[in-house]
């Protein structure tokens, strides 16, 4: 007990006062050692499963859902989503325009000579309504078969039919709207709801021997092009200098006629004026003729009843004379 107490069971490495005596560590519990890590283990679950089971669709996509293979009837709209974690994956569908490029298309034309299209561009848009039903019948690689391959399709049909010569310049500007009409009539019968909106062509590559003729004749057309776009000036220029002849022309003639009936308008109006003094001179000079006539005929009057009254009346005056001069004479035996 003494030993004890004084620490005759330490260590000789430690002095008996007790300074630098450290308790032994306490074993832990099994039962908490596994409840933190099934904690530890549930947590990583529970991460896991939110990991994969929640999703996210980018705007212009719909997301279809495939389960053990089989495509469910469900879709999901832009946003985030959940989803069984391992048993259900999903695929984003695009549904906003689209533009397909399909590469290196051999054409054969009916004449044997082989040419090739680097790119053809086929712009195109799915809509939302008919995702599910292209999807259950195309895969979501539906452009694939629908797209890629009747591009190859219809660019051999095409060029089955024609020459080297419309293929390559008479009819490329109708090439993209042939493959465009004659994909829209196939997907509105296999595929209703994936419109074309558009198709890009590029210029086909022709062997280089036959290229080099056409750049020979392209050159050749040109400068016919030129000359007769000269000739088409110079005539031009002509039938313009013609015009302006006539028009000089006919101006000088309209000023001419002007001219001459402003003269025959001016000698009107002279001839108006001279018969209009002419009238006013033989009226004035037939009423001084009336006039004078008139006064010559009462003059001549006058002088006829001058005459007649001297004739009657000059035995009343001689007369009255007489006896007025009696009067004067011998007034007495008047009274």
């Amino acid at each position: 007990y003494q030993r004890r107490v004084r620490g005759d069971d330490m260590p000789d490495n430690q002095d008996h006062t007790g300074v630098g005596h450290q308790p032994m560590p306490q074993s832990q519990s099994p039962i908490s050692n596994s409840s933190g890590t099934l904690l530890l283990i549930i947590v990583a679950a529970i991460g896991v499963v939110f990991q994969f089971s929640l999703h996210r669709v980018d705007e212009g996509h719909m997301a279809v859902y495939y389960r053990g293979g089989a495509l469910l009837q469900s879709t999901a709209a832009p946003g985030f989503h959940f989803m069984l974690p391992f048993i259900t994956t999903y695929v984003p569908v695009q549904v906003t325009t689209q533009t397909d490029e399909v590469t290196d298309i051999p054409c054969g034309t009916s004449g044997g000579v082989m040419i090739y299209f680097d790119r053809i561009e086929v712009v195109n848009r799915l809509k939302i309504e008919s995702v599910l039903k292209v999807v259950r019948n195309y895969t979501p690689d539906y452009d694939k078969p629908l797209i890629f391959d009747k591009v190859h399709h219809e660019v051999n049909q095409f060029c089955s039919t024609q020459n080297l010569h419309s293929v390559y310049i008479d009819l490329f500007d109708q090439i993209d709207e042939n493959i465009k009409n004659a994909l829209q009539n196939d997907l509105d019968k296999n595929a209703p709801g994936l419109d074309i909106v558009a198709v890009r062509v590029t210029k086909p590559k022709i062997p280089e021997a036959i290229r080099r003729n056409y750049e020979l004749m392209e050159a050749e057309r040109t400068k016919l092009l030129i000359a007769t776009e000269k000739q088409k000036v110079v005539e031009k220029e002509a039938e313009t200098e013609r015009k302006r002849a006539i028009i000089d022309a006919k101006k000088q003639a309209e000023v001419a006629n002007i001219t001459y009936s402003q003269m025959i308008m001016e000698k009107d109006s002279q001839r108006k004026m001279s018969e209009i003094e002419d009238a006013t001179n033989l009226a004035r000079r037939k009423s001084q003729a009336d006039a004078e006539y008139y006064a010559g005929k009462q003059a001549a009057l006058s002088n006829r009843v001058r005459t007649s009254l001297s004739l009657h009346l000059y035995p009343l005056v001689l007369s009255f004379s007489v006896s007025e001069y009696r009067l004067i004479r011998c007034p007495r035996t008047l009274r």
